[in-house]
């Protein structure tokens, strides 16, 4: 049956090499070393001149992949004097051998190369000259059989290289069952690179071959998994052509390879294995999104590979989902490994853009294959295909994509022109490709690209006048929706409103030094502002570009609040403006004089009128009422965005005194919740730029908290965490309520615990990690309930808080050894919480289990992994360089005697003691301790070995190594202790000598001071002998 030729390269030719090169010859006992069964070598007969000639090409072969060309040749050559009849007989000379004598040589070889384990790289060159032999044979062999010859009904011509093939394979098929890996896996990778190797297989083999990989697939070897999937991903284009429907099991094997394949794609633990089959699966609507999926491999090399070699081979991207786009580009270019986001640009920048490029230059009389030239409207077709509208906004992946490109496309930055006529006729991808650039040219290459866009983009006046043009469109589109009659088509503002943004968003990193320009924009942005249809993500950044414009000194600033302020005083005057009550009601008035003069009314006509007017009435009550508070909305997020661009003292600028009193606070206690909570916001940003303001209100936040919603807890979070970290001595001052502190500190914790909303904990988490890092918050309760909220089966389905808590722990017990000296107090506790909490788990819920805690805990507290150690750990060599000496380890020593007064209670129970006790083994104990400790401790676990407080035998081992651990350091620090003593007494003794000298009276003659000398020489040696034992007395200690 013949087979599907792969369009994608092999991965099986890509071999590794060594730069030694050993042979066969010289490793003969490599297949004597393998017991299997399975390899029996039958009895060769006599050497013959074939065999040596066979045997002398693999020789060669085996040394080097150079000249395998040339030996593949030379093989054929052999092969064709075997197998067909010499055209000049005379000239053949010597003995002639059969088709079958070749083959026979050739299996023999390759039996022998089953043996070869992996690490051998003359194995792997063997195989790939055994690959490209068979491939070149066949292709002679199929220019030797003319067509007409070639039966019609036989779909795969008998040759001798097929022959041999099927030779070959019937001598490996039953190695791959064998018992030894080495032989699965060598039998498995020839018959794979075979597989790979030539256009078609015959039919007898084809579903052999597979059911035998099939087998080979569940492996418990990953090398035997590797070759095996290499093989399949060949067969697998082939699946469904003509298989047989019968009873037999290894047909029914057979069926479903594709299926099987994507199983082992999804579910294999081995990273070569789905790589291996990312790379060589055929490309079908069915398999492609298990393929695309695996951009979220876990392995940083399969990832690369899907963007590096698949995805460029995939053909046209446009071809793909919008959303898929977007997720490929989002997954790569924020991807942790650097290598998987520099191929993922490469492939936004050259292969997409060419998808999109290349035809247009084809239609311009470019040759088809050729790199196309810089394309602007390729590229405003890019944009177009990612979706750039919804891409483009903040947090989206567009901008990043875009900066990758102007980064890696020089040919483009110099290619765009930004001339007036652009900008009359902007659409949403090309003011964005504008922003990117701009962008790009200001942030990146330290300024080196400054002049580039000072001389593509507008001047602040031009940038100016296209703002206003675009916003005048943008409010006119708006107005007619709001004032559009059923029934009218609404126009579609969201392209206006993108293209206003890029706009602002250019403006925001212009030079505000021209003042002609400056004046200009600061004109536009002061009357846009009062503009109460805006929306608000243009009103932010409206905020923003005016600050700018305003400069940032004191002066600036408060001229920026008075300018915010004003406008929102326009903007609430227009609740009043355009009222149509008052005169609705005179109009009414009239009427009702016009009517009584004409004609007087029954009464149920009366009751009727005033009726339908009570209802007009009450909807025109009801449309104020809500416009009143959307423009009291829109006034609070406008001082929002003030106060967010704000950082003076509150008390010193009278703009921002005013409107908390005018605005703000009447806000706060508004009847409407959204006023409410907006004010709410407000007044905490307010809270940020003055201290008693902030101490004043933080009654009101924990109010709040208490009995707001989810949203409102939210954010009274965010608000307590900002003004604590902003004001860190509000809790932690003398004057500081203690009752105001406790409830700070419970709001935390009942958020801690609201594990049925998982917003609000992970808000509480990340807040409450932001504050005990930056030490404002240091409170043990605090610190034990967050590390059981890592560990508990409650917070599982809840990965933000997880993912928080994994980088939190470590960090801030390692940052500061005051933050480790605090978790080692809790790790009883928190021991004994999560062994309660066990007992009462039901049987379907899981937990960490304790070993693993425990080992955790002792990691966090390991006074060696501090990152910035105490002055007594540094000093300083003679030459200058830092030296780190062996850090004080009493935080484990203190945690050992905590542990052991624990377990040697009446009321630490066996489940308590277990855990307890084996943390003891793990911990570091260190003779840079403090003395007392280490005999304290080294006595409480001697005195629990003698109550038998462990019951079991890890417990045991645990006390028994510390017991071992604390002896060593204990007898070390005797030691030292006796030499500084001995040492001490020596120095006594030469001060008594010396003063007794000094009090000895003046000699009187030559031969006295002699006897002086001498007894201070007969002192010193005494004192020399003595050092000198007691050091020898030390060594025989240790």
């Amino acid at each position: 049956m013949p087979g599907r030729v792969s369009t994608r390269t092999s991965t099986a030719s890509r071999l590794s090499r060594k730069s030694s090169v050993p042979t066969l010859a010289s490793r003969a006992s490599t297949a004597s070393r393998i017991s299997s069964p399975t390899v029996v070598i039958p009895d060769e007969g006599p050497p013959t001149a074939l065999r040596a000639q066979i045997c002398t090409i693999f020789g060669d072969a085996q040394k080097t992949t150079a000249g395998h060309r040339k030996l593949v040749v030379s093989l054929r050559k052999i092969q064709e004097a075997c197998c067909y009849e010499p055209t000049n007989p005379g000239k053949t000379g010597g003995a002639s051998f059969e088709e079958d004598g070749f083959n026979v040589e050739i299996a023999r070889c390759v039996v022998r190369l089953v043996g070869v384990k992996k690490s051998e790289g003359v194995g792997d060159r063997i195989v790939r000259f055994l690959g490209l032999f068979l491939r070149h044979a066949s292709e002679k062999d199929a220019a030797l059989v003319p067509v007409n010859e070639v039966d019609e009904t036989q779909s795969f011509p008998e040759t001798p290289s097929t022959r041999l093939t099927s030779h070959i394979l019937s001598i490996l098929l039953p190695l791959l069952a064998s018992k030894e890996k080495t032989v699965r896996y060598r039998s498995t990778q020839i018959i794979s690179h075979v597989i790979n190797s030539l256009d078609s297989i015959d039919d007898e083999y084809y579903n052999l071959l597979k059911v035998g990989l099939l087998k080979r697939i569940r492996d418990k070897e990953p090398m035997v998994r590797v070759q095996a999937v290499l093989g399949l991903g060949r067969l697998a284009g082939n699946e469904g052509d003509g298989e047989q429907d019968n009873g037999d099991s290894d047909e029914e094997d057979a069926n479903g390879l594709l299926e099987r394949l994507l199983e082992v794609l999804q579910n294999d633990p081995h990273a070569d294995i789905r790589r291996s089959l990312l790379l060589n699966l055929p490309l079908t609507p069915g398999t492609l999104p298990f393929l695309l999926e695996r951009a979220r491999d876990l392995d940083p090399a399969t990832r690369r590979a899907l963007y590096s070699r698949l995805l460029p081979a995939l053909g046209d991207f446009r071809h793909l989902s919008l959303s898929m786009r977007e997720k490929l580009l989002r997954w790569g270019l924020r991807d942790r490994d650097e290598n998987v986001r520099k191929a993922t640009a490469r492939l936004f920048r050259e292969r997409w853009i060419e998808d999109c490029a290349g035809p247009k230059n084809v239609a311009q009389g470019g040759v088809v294959g050729e790199a196309s030239p810089p394309s602007v409207e390729g590229l405003l077709e890019l944009l177009e295909r990612i979706d750039v509208v919804n891409s483009g906004v903040e947090g989206g992946v567009a901008l990043e994509a875009l900066k990758e490109f102007w980064e890696g496309r020089p040919d483009y930055r110099d290619a765009v022109n930004f001339d007036d006529p652009f900008w009359d006729h902007l659409t949403a991808e090309s003011v964005f490709m504008a922003r990117s650039f701009n962008d790009f040219c200001r942030q990146e290459g330290e300024g080196g690209y400054e002049a580039l866009v000072e001389e593509k983009l507008p001047e602040v006046t031009k940038l100016a006048f296209f703002l206003q043009r675009n916003m005048n469109d943008l409010v006119d589109r708006i107005r007619r929706i709001n004032a559009a009659v059923e029934g009218e088509e609404d126009d579609d503002t969201v392209e206006s409103e993108f293209i206003v943004e890029q706009l602002l968003h250019i403006a925001q990193s212009l030079d505000y030094t021209d003042e002609v320009g400056r004046r200009k924009m600061f004109a536009l942005l002061r009357e846009t502002l009062a503009i109460a249809e805006l929306p608000e993500e243009i009103t932010k950044l409206v905020v923003d570009v005016l600050r700018g414009v305003c400069g940032n000194e004191l002066a600036g600033e408060r001229d920026f609040c008075g300018v915010v302020l004003e406008a929102v005083a326009e903007v609430h005057d227009t609740i009043s403006a355009d009222d149509p009550l008052v005169e609705d009601e005179d109009e009414s008035f009239h009427s009702a004089r016009s009517e009584l003069s004409d004609s007087t009314p029954t009464k149920a006509k009366r009751g009727k009128k005033s009726a339908s007017k009570e209802g007009e009435n009450e909807e025109e009550e009801e449309e104020k009422a809500i416009r009143e508070i959307m423009i009291n909305m829109k006034c609070l997020h406008i001082a929002q965005c003030m106060l967010q661009n704000v950082e003076g003292n509150l008390q010193l600028n009278v703009h921002l005194v005013t409107m908390l009193n005018n605005l703000v606070v009447p806000a706060v206690r508004s009847h409407e919740a959204p006023i409410r909570e907006r004010g709410l916001l407000c007044l905490g940003l307010c809270c940020l730029l003055d201290k008693t303001l902030a101490e004043e209100n933080l009654t009101l936040f924990i109010l709040c908290f208490s009995k707001g919603h989810q949203a409102l807890q939210m954010n009274t979070l965010h608000i307590l965490c900002d003004i604590l970290t902003t004001h860190p001595t509000l809790l932690s001052s003398p004057t500081t309520d203690p009752a105001l502190q406790k409830s700070v500190l419970k709001i935390f914790s009942k958020a801690l615990k609201a594990s049925h909303s998982p917003d609000v904990q992970l808000a509480a988490t990340t807040a409450l990690c932001k504050l005990m890092l930056t030490s404002v918050i240091q409170d043990e309760d605090l610190l034990k309930q967050v590390v059981l909220c890592y560990f508990e089966p409650a917070t599982k389905e809840n990965a933000g808080v997880r993912q928080a808590l994994s980088y939190f722990l470590p960090v801030y017990c390692h940052s500061r050894r005051a933050n480790m000296e605090r978790m080692a107090k809790v790790v009883i506790a928190v021991m004994h919480s999560l062994v309660a909490l066990g007992d009462e788990m039901e049987e379907e819920e899981e937990m960490v289990g304790l070993g693993v805690v425990g080992g955790m805990l002792v990691d966090w507290t390991d006074a060696r992994k501090v990152v910035v150690q105490d002055a007594a750990s540094v000093s300083w060599d003679e030459a200058g360089r830092k030296q780190v000496n062996e850090v004080n380890g009493d935080i484990h020593v203190d945690l050992a005697e905590a542990i052991l007064e624990k377990v040697m209670t009446n009321g630490c129970s066996k489940e308590d003691k277990k855990p307890l006790l084996s943390i003891l083994g793990k911990l570091h104990i260190t003779a840079n301790s403090n003395p007392e400790k280490l005999s304290s401790v080294f006595q409480l676990v001697a005195e629990a070995i003698d109550l038998k407080v462990a019951t079991d035998a890890p417990s045991r081992n645990a006390l028994t190594k510390l017991h071992g651990a604390l002896g060593k350091v204990v007898g070390e620090a005797g030691a030292i202790k006796k030499v500084e003593e001995g040492v001490t007494v020596l120095d006594e003794g030469k001060t008594m000598a010396d003063d007794d000298e000094a009090e000895a009276p003046a000699p009187g003659s030559e031969e006295d001071v002699k006897m002086k000398i001498e007894e201070q020489e007969d002192m010193r040696k005494l004192n020399d002998s003595l050092l000198e034992e007691l050091l020898d007395d030390e060594e025989e200690e240790l």
